[in-house]
């Protein structure tokens, strides 16, 4: 586990020729973004260039603007700073960007166009420099330093921009190739044991992939030797590996057969936080996204999306009791655009009342429309628990999805005939029965589980098949604890954990429980239970395979036989 009681700190360390890093580094989670969900801390990355003229690319946010400054004047006198480049804006950096301006009133911000709209919304009160730059521009601050500057827009961040430094040949990626984990090494020196922070942190980011994909077209002219992130470890070392992962994970989510757009205006973040959420939820039950940000975007490139998908989701912030003008103009678009047949959802963030949630659904559903799931109302910025049950119920659309698409299916042919005459072997395969309980802060998950087999003697080790779809899935990453309980023979556990349960709803009212040492959750009436930390997990197809060491146990009852797991086929529990 990491640890949490370590102070906020800036390590500083030169690069490369006339460029140094400055890491800001928490040990703890900033609770504000789904990603930060794996709780291993994070470093925010800053840059600082000190040729003929000096800048400094993307200051963190607020959480480090005290540390960060202390470490940033000890390295360069602040009235020496003639720019500062931002990756992308967003309210948490202004603090930081209006501490800065109070001491060197001289700075001109770099910047793309909407980045700029941003800033001088966030900044409103201060007087501003601000130079727009687009694809192509470039930065000459002498000694060979001419920086060059790629647009790299995402529905969640239409105003990012990476910057290239061919002297040093030093790519600056903003979000791309991050992951949020906090330690000494400022390198990926044994980048492999990385690649499930970098992959977690895809899923929850990158999951609409069209534009990432853009992107990586746009940077693969610049012939980088090393990816300074936003967060995390710099890329030198598995630079070419987490290129091709990314690639690979790109093809892994266009080669989805059914497709959903979730569709977005956003006032000050909040919103797409939400979208995020249930995007990510969606795509872990093996349902491509496409996420349009529609103050970005054409009324045609929404209507085109719609008419490609089997659902769509909107969303909207209130705004003076109204939702914003893009989001009325978008849905206008949508529901002259979209067929009866598609499955809908909505959700919302709001400050007092939420009127653009209600008007959203109540047009949706005027217009004849099924819904996914009930409309999702958030009050100001999302809790955890929130974002968990965003990405319950993006899941829960998913499913409900394919099970439509499952009843219109046409005749099997041959091969499918011959695959389901193994899925039926396949079932014939008998498994203990379990429920997986785990408990991480506000957050709480239970599974029923028949793939489970001891896998060593020393140390006391088992394997666990978890579904991706399933709500427990993130709870269960290396260095998590969780309990396996081991059920009896009898119905009475197996039927409530069976069950369908509604995204947040508590998984064990009515049944016996109390806790473990390790916070989660025993069933008293279990036939026995182990107390668990899960130590590696494998992607498998369409499970993650989980590998966990008991670390404690007990029988609770001596007479009881196991319950086993027949089934009849092996394509479903």
């Amino acid at each position: 586990m990491v640890a949490k009681t370590k102070p906020r700190d800036v390590q500083v360390l030169p690069i490369a020729e006339a460029t140094t890093v400055l890491r800001s580094r928490t040990w703890e989670r900033l609770k504000f973004e789904i990603e930060y969900a794996l709780q291993r801390g994070t470093t925010a990355n800053s840059y600082l260039i000190q040729a003929e003229q000096f800048a400094l690319i993307d200051p963190p946010g607020e959480s480090f603007t005290e540390s960060f400054l202390t470490a940033l004047q000890a390295r360069t006198d602040l009235q020496t700073l003639d720019y500062i480049i931002l990756g992308h804006v967003n309210p948490n950096r202004g603090v930081t960007l209006k501490a800065l301006l109070a001491i060197a009133p001289q700075i001109t911000f770099i910047c793309s166009n909407p980045a700029a709209i941003s800033l001088r919304k966030i900044l409103a009160e201060e007087e501003l420099k601000i130079q727009v730059v687009k694809g192509g521009d470039t930065l000459d601050l002498g000694q060979g330093h001419v920086l060059e500057f790629v647009p790299t827009p995402s529905p969640r961040w239409p105003d990012r921009l990476c910057t290239y430094d061919p002297k040093t040949q030093i790519l600056y990626t903003d979000k791309l190739f991050g992951a949020h984990v906090c330690g000494d090494q400022i390198f990926d020196e044994g980048w492999a044991i990385y690649q499930e922070d970098r992959r977690y942190y895809f899923d929850c980011l990158m999951a609409p992939t069209t534009q990432v994909e853009t992107a990586l077209e746009r940077l693969a002219t610049k012939p980088a030797t090393l990816y300074a992130t936003g967060h995390g470890p710099l890329v030198r070392y598995g630079l070419q590996a987490l290129t091709g992962a990314y690639r690979d994970w790109i093809q892994q989510q266009k080669a989805r057969a059914s497709r959903v757009a979730v569709i977005y205006a956003s006032a000050y973040g909040n919103t797409a936080t939400v979208a995020q959420a249930i995007a990510r939820g969606i795509t872990k039950a093996g349902v491509a996204v496409t996420a349009i940000n529609c103050e970005s975007v054409e009324p045609e490139e929404i209507r085109a999306t719609v008419q490609q998908s089997a659902g769509f989701i909107l969303g909207s912030p209130t705004l003076g009791g109204h939702a914003p003008t893009q989001m009325q103009t978008a849905l206008g678009v949508v529901l002259a655009a979209a067929d009866k047949t598609q499955l809908t959802g909505v959700f919302g963030s709001y400050g007092w009342s939420g009127e653009a949630i209600d008007m959203l659904a109540t047009k949706l559903r005027d217009a004849g429309y099924r819904s996914g799931f009930e409309p999702i109302r958030v009050k100001f910025k999302p809790t955890d628990a929130v974002l968990k049950y965003c990405e319950e119920a993006g899941t829960d659309f998913a499913q409900r999805l394919k099970r439509q698409q499952k009843k219109l299916k046409p005749k099997a042919s041959v091969n499918e005939t011959q695959s389901a005459r193994i899925e039926q072997a396949v079932g014939r395969v008998v498994g203990s029965l379990c429920v997986v309980t785990a408990q991480k802060g506000e957050l709480e998950g239970a599974m029923l589980a028949s793939w489970v087999s001891q896998a060593t003697f020393n140390p006391p080790g088992f394997t666990v098949a978890v579904a991706k779809e399933r709500a427990i899935e993130s709870l269960l990453y290396p260095g998590d604890r969780f309990v396996l309980n081991i059920l009896t023979e009898g119905k009475q556990l197996r039927r409530h954990f069976m069950k369908n349960y509604d995204p947040g709803q508590d998984r064990f009212a009515g049944i016996a429980i109390h806790p473990a040492a390790n916070g989660s959750v025993i069933l008293d009436e279990a036939l026995a239970y182990l107390e668990c930390r899960a130590e590696k997990r494998m992607e498998c197809g369409d499970h993650w395979l989980v590998y966990a060491i008991a670390e404690s146990g007990k029988v609770l009852n001596e007479s009881a036989a196991t319950a086993v797991h027949h089934r009849t086929s092996g394509s479903h529990y």
